[in-house]
């Protein structure tokens, strides 16, 4: 009989220390697995001059298009964001600092926070959305083959200067004189935007008056101006710093009864008479899709450069009435949307 309980107790022994053996292995496994799954997941950087509520409904393009290719944040991609908050000077150490993250790619707004990333890196991928030619700008080869690390979305704010020219012209027939509000510090979107207003102009029997503006204090006096000199019309440029100042300017426009022109429909929407550009929350889309891509090994080199083909013009018929002016039946026809 001794012998038998010897035997059973060796077993029991053997029983014990196995399970205790198992029950370390899971402990020290378990809590690993979290952070092996976190740190496979990709991240993709945003960099943008401006703050997060000046881009809040575009970004919900570019999670559209990660979605579109699979990718949702916070699930199986983190998106890491870093904001200039209109200090376009912290670009250069905000762009640096995702290189050290070592994010699997870089999306940017703007000629500015792209020339920003291009310093940083030359492996990490780079996605751009820009409002001019980005080979006249320097950043590809050319728009069928990039070249290098970079690739994105051209959605035309030069290109269509001339045509939201011509749209305001034909809202306010009567002008002759037209002021356009630049902000000279974007030096990328305003001497291409000034340079096509300024060749069209004529050709629409319209003088054109120059009005620089890079703080907020310069958009008062911009308008001083303008209410001293009393133009027909305002053609405003587009600028991150002045959409983000778009409820200051269209106050200012309806204070001086002045009909106004814009390249973003987030003007509309807060009270400007009439926007005319690229569409540009499915911009956003589109480098969410290019991102999808890279991350399925795909390189910028082989990706071209996206020609915007989505077009909105918007007009706000309550701002038209405010100003006394009868919105043309072919206007209202073409608009994508009317605000009423």
């Amino acid at each position: 009989m001794v012998p038998l309980r010897r035997k059973y107790g060796r077993r029991r022994s053997m029983k014990r220390r196995e399970f205790i053996a198992l029950i370390s292995a899971a402990a020290a496994v378990w809590p690993v697995t979290p952070r092996a799954q976190q740190a496979a997941m990709p991240v993709v950087g945003y960099l943008d001059s401006r703050s997060p509520e000046a881009v809040a409904d575009r970004l919900r393009g570019l999670r559209q298009g990660l979605k579109e290719s699979g990718y949702i944040e916070n699930e199986n991609v983190t998106i890491a964001y870093r904001w200039a908050e209109n200090q376009p000077d912290r670009l250069p150490e905000l762009a640096t600092d995702l290189v050290r993250k070592r994010v699997a790619v870089i999306a940017t707004a703007g000629p500015p926070a792209t020339f920003a990333a291009k310093a940083a890196t030359s492996t990490i991928p780079i996605l751009f959305l820009v409002g001019d030619d980005p080979a006249r700008l320097g950043l590809v080869a050319s728009l069928a083959r990039p070249g290098g690390n970079i690739t994105g979305i051209n959605i035309f704010n030069a290109e269509l200067a001339a045509k939201r020219l011509e749209l305001l012209r034909e809202l306010v027939p009567r002008a002759t004189r037209v002021a356009v509000l630049v902000n000279p510090a974007d030096v990328w979107a305003t001497e291409p935007q000034s340079g096509a207003v300024k060749a069209a102009a004529p050709q629409m029997g319209l003088q054109i008056q120059v009005l620089n503006a890079d703080r907020r204090a310069e958009i008062d006096a911009a308008f001083e101006t303008i209410g001293r000199e009393r133009p027909d019309a305002l053609f405003v440029g587009t600028s991150p710093f002045l959409n983000g100042r778009r409820v200051q300017l269209t106050q200012l426009e309806a204070f001086q009864r002045l009909p106004a022109i814009y390249a973003v429909r987030d003007y509309a929407e807060v009270g400007g008479l009439m926007s005319y550009g690229s569409d540009i929350v499915d911009g956003y889309r589109q480098i969410g899709l290019y991102a999808g891509r890279i991350l399925k090994g795909a390189t910028p080199s082989d990706l071209p450069v996206v020609q915007s083909s989505k077009f909105e013009l918007v007009v706000n018929t309550s701002t038209a009435k405010m100003l006394g002016l009868t919105v043309p039946d072919k206007l209202l026809v073409a608009a994508d949307q009317v605000i009423e």
